[in-house]
This record gives structure tokens, C-alpha cells and sequence, in this order.
């Protein structure tokens, strides 16, 4: 599995498309399809397009929040919420071999998240980002710290966590050591493509 993962940002579908043609060039293999209250014929519209593009760059190409859109056209996987779909109904509607993500705030979230199961887990925010309504509480290194102590006393074996919100390429170094499997980023690849092969030396 990929350690970097970027989440496609815009409000318009030509900057959408723009900044996940750019991530790829840039060299992201991994992207995650989100356009928060998008009209659906749009949204539909990027997701085949975002799909047909990754397929070219033998990228992942996951749907953010919207499983049969996912199903629809094929996408690698999605990425649930914690309000949104199931993982089970997910895991029903997708089959077996697709990728599925679920977001965790705390280490009840996390828990859960591994008692589902889903593939990796989007734990955050590191710190605040402007990129996401109804921000969840900020976690910061101390709290995705004590989450990893918590999942090692318990016994339990870590599993693919992904650190999201505002996470900058400084921070990469710290969160390994922490435990943390990868990032899942936004704005900086968005406004400087160029950092992603940096981000990608650190994280190998």
C-alpha cells in the first residue's frame, strides 16, 4: 500500500481535475477523490474522469464517502466517515478486493475502525486545516502518541494508519517513529506539486 495518499481539492470540477492531473504528474499513486457538497452529476463526472486519468498512471483511484458512485465506475475503493456508509454495507456493495478506508478521531475510533475491518485508517487532524468542515478535535503528535501506546498495551497489532490534516513534510520523520503507516495530504501538494517526490523520499 502506498504511503502517500492525496486528497483532490478545488471547487470547481476543471480545478479539480487540474490539481489531480498535476498530483499525478508531480507523481502521486495514490489519489482520493473528495469534492464536498458538489451537485452529483458533477461529482460523478470528476469520479470517471479522476478514474480514467489514474488508470493511465497505474494510480490508485479511491471515491471519498460515496460507495455505489465507487462501484459505478470501478474506483479502487472508498473512504467512509465515521457517518457515513457502513464498512460492512461498504464491503457488501464493493467485494472483497477493493481498498476501504475509515476515518478515526480517537482510539475508540480506531478500535472500531479494526473491528470492522477496513484496510487503513485516516486518524486526525494532526493540527488545524481549513480543507474540512465540522473539524473533528485536533489530535497533535502527543495524541496520535498516546493512540499507538494505547493499541501496545492493549496487545493489539498496529495497523495501516494514515495521519491527515494539515500534515506538512516536516512532520513525516516524528510520525514514523510514532507508529504512523503514512500521510494523507491536501493543500501543500495542491499549491506545490513539486513537494511530492520529497515527501516520497522520507516516507519510503
Amino acid at each position: 500500500m502506498e504511503k502517500l495518499q492525496y486528497i483532490s481539492q478545488g471547487f470547481t470540477i476543471e480545478d479539480q481535475e487540474l490539481n489531480i492531473r498535476k498530483a499525478l504528474d508531480a507523481g502521486v499513486r495514490w489519489i482520493q477523490v473528495r469534492w464536498k457538497n458538489a451537485p452529483e452529476n458533477k461529482f460523478i463526472k470528476l469520479c470517471e474522469i479522476s478514474k480514467n486519468l489514474c488508470s493511465d498512471n497505474q494510480t490508485v483511484c479511491i471515491i471519498n464517502d460515496h460507495v455505489q458512485i465507487a462501484k459505478d465506475i470501478d474506483a479502487d475503493g472508498v473512504h467512509l466517515g465515521l457517518k457515513d456508509t457502513s464498512i460492512e454495507i461498504a464491503r457488501h456493495i464493493l467485494g472483497q478486493n477493493k481498498i476501504i478506508g475509515g476515518t478515526a478521531n480517537t482510539i475508540e475510533d480506531v478500535l472500531q475502525r479494526m473491528n470492522e475491518p477496513c484496510d487503513y485508517i485516516g486518524l486526525g487532524p494532526l493540527r488545524f486545516t481549513s480543507t474540512k468542515e465540522k473539524l473533528s478535535p485536533i489530535l497533535g503528535f502527543e495524541g496520535y502518541e498516546k493512540i499507538i501506546q494505547d493499541l501496545k498495551e492493549k496487545s493489539l497489532e498496529i495497523p495501516k494508519i494514515f495521519a491527515i490534516g494539515g500534515v506538512v513534510l516536516n512532520d513525516i520523520q516524528l510520525l514514523q517513529q510514532i507508529g504512523i503507516y503514512g500521510v494523507a495530504v491536501s493543500g501543500v501538494i495542491t499549491n506545490e506539486p513539486t513537494f511530492v517526490k520529497e515527501f516520497k523520499k522520507v516516507l519510503q
